[in-house]
């Protein structure tokens, strides 16, 4: 069967997606500069390099899946951390194009991970929906930093590639992200509405983040860019009520917007804005999403959780 080339493949996403190709026999060469971490947590039957160099020439890679990069929320937006976030994205997908080059025959297609943040944190995108064809916000940060990972993927095209620039909202799942953070919170009565709780808040469970790029590999007439959010759109408040209630709790705490602005600067926008993200690609492509509601995605989770 053909093989799959993943980078991100230890992350929350690439977990389940290389968990799902396993089990249907599908070789995969994870990339990881931790291979002895990489085979504890992937198992056996998955090759891990921690250098694309040790991937021969002529090793036939179907398709690849580009999840790698640091964490955009956490530490500061220092103009060293915005460096190491640009180059942990845009320099592994330099280093997959210098790949290609030399395989003697080329992926079928390039699956690279993007965000909603493409479109910015103006009010405009937290209010009005953003389909595939929105522009970018430049000299936004989070903006400027998806562009050019697009940018850098579309590369690709020129060498014969289908490139598909998945733009991701927020991803639920109980192994990893922001949910068991959220949904702890939640469970002890903690949830809170961030700001006024207007801004628009894109989700999408893990079944689907993993379905979507599933579709994307399997699907030769998906190209550009794909919105890799769930169709029931939400904004914060309803999003933290909804996740309360999934425990049979309500939201009653509430952040000011105003001292968060001023102690995380341009990095506050991924809490207090939002981008009213659509997936028209996906929906006008057929995609069937296995989690379409905010409430029943929720309660999905929650008994995951209970059960793990």
């Amino acid at each position: 069967m053909p093989t799959v080339l993943i980078t991100g493949a230890t992350g929350f996403i690439g977990r389940q997606l290389l968990a799902e190709l396993r089990a249907e026999g599908r070789p995969v060469i994870a990339l990881s500069r931790n291979a002895r971490r990489a085979h504890a947590l992937l198992g056996p039957g998955v090759r891990v390099v921690e250098n694309l160099d040790a991937i021969a020439s002529e090793t036939r890679i179907d398709a690849v899946i580009h999840l790698a990069g640091a964490r955009v929320l956490g530490q500061p937006w220092t103009a060293a951390r915005r460096r190491e976030l640009m180059l942990s994205r845009t320099g592994t997908t330099a280093r997959l194009l210098a790949l290609m080059q030399r395989l003697q025959q080329l992926p079928r297609v390039l699956v690279s991970a993007s965000a909603v943040g493409f479109y910015g944190a103006s009010p405009e995108a937290s209010f009005e929906p953003r389909d595939e064809a929105s522009p970018p916000r430049p000299g936004e940060f989070q903006s400027d930093l998806c562009a050019a990972i697009e940018q850098e993927a579309q590369r690709a095209e020129a060498l014969g590639v289908r490139v598909v620039r998945m733009r991701f909202g927020v991803v639920l799942g109980t192994g990893d992200g922001a949910y068991p953070m959220l949904a702890r919170a939640a469970r002890f009565g903690l949830g809170a509405v961030l700001g006024d709780g207007r801004q628009a808040a894109p989700w999408l469970h893990v079944d689907d983040a993993v379905g979507l790029v599933r579709f994307a590999m399997d699907r030769n007439d998906i190209q550009g860019a794909v919105n890799a959010v769930a169709p029931d759109g939400a904004t914060q408040a309803r999003f933290v009520q909804a996740l309360a209630a999934s425990f049979g709790r309500r939201a009653r705490l509430r952040v000011p917007a105003a001292p968060m602005r001023l102690l995380m600067g341009e990095m506050a926008s991924l809490l207090f804005d939002g981008q009213n993200a659509v997936p028209r690609a996906a929906l006008a492509a057929g995609y069937q999403f296995r989690h379409p509601k905010l409430d029943a995605a929720l309660m999905d989770l929650a008994v995951r959780a209970a059960k793990a």
